[in-house]
């Protein structure tokens, strides 16, 4: 690990999977699933296959194996707690969280817990952002409280972001419907003792929404002076009263499909859901900024850190469920009869589905090592080109890796029958001889890896893994924008210049055309990524091996 990092003074207590299912039982959310009220989210089946997929981020915690990616400490507190809400402080630990999200959902497919950390990371910075404009402490201090809360307590947040939005071509304030932006009602209202806000309208797409503890309720644009209402970035519990939740199945528990039992994601998947708030007070000590005092104009800064920091782990998440395509791949092809080492075009598709899995991850990685702290928080956020250039790799090739895992498969994975025809004394048998390929793979091993294969991609949750990797975190627009406006165009300008010699004085002398802070293409410029200060930098991350436990931990290098 790295040497500069604090040791812990008291050990927080991790939940298990088990304590995360049962201390949802101790919240009463308002929500509906499939036109029905839900009394208890922990036992809807309908919210299974997410909650699994959270428990999995609890239980690996506590895993010896796991426990140095899994966990960090905490430098505000010298605790140790869950990667998955920590705040960076160096590249390892950009590292270190790349390495947990990819860990977590090559089991799970989306851990959906990891955007918490990114949405942590993103307040705790625009915390000591608004405190530097100010001349004050009190921001980062209310939002250290709240941050030691949640680690003390190992709660999982939900981000209520992206607004319903109403017309697009309309800022908030000129909206026909206000409650299409969540927007602050009453300031310093009053209740049961506590001074606070109050606030009311729709939060649209909210990852996991049901079965979490708390929300952060943050803006998802930046906002001008007329927008200062719905400026407001703050916590709140699940069951807050005013707030209802209308959520989505999470995965396909109890279905059965053309082809059966989804052998995936009825284990695992992902509920979202349109949170309303309709009078929700909030004590100040839960509100990190409510527009007032000039706050609003550090909305843009916020929704900028959070796309940066969850664009970065959004690559982890797919680099995860890349994974689970080259396995199951490579199962297939074993199963047909086919070694790709020896098979010219399938080893060409399985190369193909490893060198997008692992170059938009390489961007994560570069992304780490090329992070710098912030200049107002001093926490570290990961380099916001390879950010956005990994995310956008991966948003545009999810359908080629869903390509080539169909490739690799060939047609077995929608011409299948049902798995009662596995048991029907009249087919059974019979099927089990002439759709067996390979001698060595029994049958119902074939016809497994071929279903499993059919619902990462070509059924209900292959579409699903297809749309949020497209849209999650961001449209391919936006990363786009974010790339060119970050790129040092003008570093390349400049080069090019340099070396045609324009702008050289009459005596031969002279270094190029001068920098003009005017002009448009040099206007972002770097003297390079790390040879000012040569090959290590502070907060680098010092390299170690992670223990190898056979079929559950990849071979891979992890920081500490």
């Amino acid at each position: 690990m790295n040497s500069n990092e604090p040791q812990a003074s008291t050990a927080s207590t991790l939940m298990s999977g088990d304590d995360f299912r049962e201390s949802l039982r101790r919240y009463k959310p308002r929500v509906f699933l499939d036109g029905h009220r839900v009394e208890s989210v922990a036992d809807e089946r309908g919210f299974g296959p997410g909650i699994n997929a959270i428990a999995l981020t609890y239980d690996y915690a506590l895993k010896a194996q796991y426990a140095p990616i899994m966990t960090a400490l905490q430098h505000t507190s010298g605790k140790r707690v869950n990667r998955l809400n920590h705040i960076n402080t160096s590249s390892g630990d950009l590292l270190n969280k790349l390495e947990a999200v990819r860990l977590v959902c090559q089991e799970t497919g989306c851990a959906q817990r990891y955007l918490m950390h990114d949405a942590l990371n993103a307040i705790g910075q625009v915390s000591a952002r608004i405190d530097d404009a100010s001349a004050t402490t009190e921001n980062t201090a209310r939002f250290l409280n709240y941050l030691h809360r949640v680690q003390d307590q190992d709660l999982t947040l939900g981000i209520a972001m992206t607004d319903a939005k109403g017309d697009r071509s309309r800022r908030p304030h000129e909206q026909a419907n206000v409650d299409s932006y969540v927007h602050v009602v009453e300031r310093n209202a009053r209740q049961n003792g506590q001074l606070g806000i109050v606030i009311s309208g729709t939060k649209a797409i909210v990852t996991g929404a049901p079965y979490m503890h708390e929300l952060l309720v943050m803006p998802c644009r930046n906002m001008g002076r007329e927008d200062a209402d719905f400026a407001v970035c703050c916590a709140v519990p699940i069951d807050a009263p005013g707030i209802t939740i209308i959520a989505r199945p999470a995965g396909r528990p109890g279905e059965k499909v053309e082809h059966g039992a989804p052998l995936f994601s009825r284990k695992y998947g992902q509920s979202t859901g349109v949170v309303m708030f309709d009078k929700v007070f909030v004590p100040w000590d839960d509100v990190f900024y409510a527009g007032d005092d000039g706050s609003w104009e550090h909305s843009g800064h916020l929704t900028y850190s959070y796309a940066t920091h969850h664009r970065h782990t959004c690559i982890g998440a797919r680099a995860g469920f890349g994974d689970l395509l080259i396995g199951a791949g490579a199962l297939m092809c074993e199963a047909n009869g086919f070694d790709p080492a020896k098979e010219s075009h399938l080893r060409e598709q399985m190369v193909e589905l490893i060198t997008i899995t692992e170059s938009f991850y390489a961007c994560g990685v570069a992304a780490s090592v090329y992070g710098k702290a912030d200049e107002h928080s001093k926490t570290f956020m990961p380099d916001p080109v390879f950010s956005n250039i990994g995310k956008l790799l991966l948003a545009t090739k999810i359908y080629d890796m869903h390509r080539i895992a169909h490739y690799v498969s060939g047609g077995l994975i929608v011409t299948l029958p049902g798995p009662d025809e596995d048991h029907n004394p009249e087919t059974g048998a019979k099927l089990s001889e002439v759709l067996r390929a390979n001698p060595a793979v029994p049958y119902e091993q074939r016809i497994e890896t071929a279903r499993f294969i059919e619902d990462l991609t070509a059924g209900y949750q292959g579409g699903w893994y297809s749309v949020i990797s497209l849209h999650g975190g961001g449209s391919p627009a936006a990363m786009k924008q974010e790339i060119y406006r970050n790129y040092p165009v003008g570093s390349k300008v400049e080069l090019v210049e340099r070396i045609l010699e324009r702008g050289i004085n009459a005596d031969g002398s002279g270094e190029g055309v001068p920098h003009d802070p005017t002009r448009a293409i040099t206007k972002n410029r770097q003297p390079g990524k790390c040879c000012d200060t040569g090959c290590t930098t502070p907060g680098q991350a010092v390299m170690i091996d992670l223990p190898t436990v056979q079929d559950t931990l990849p071979s891979r290098r992890t920081s500490g």
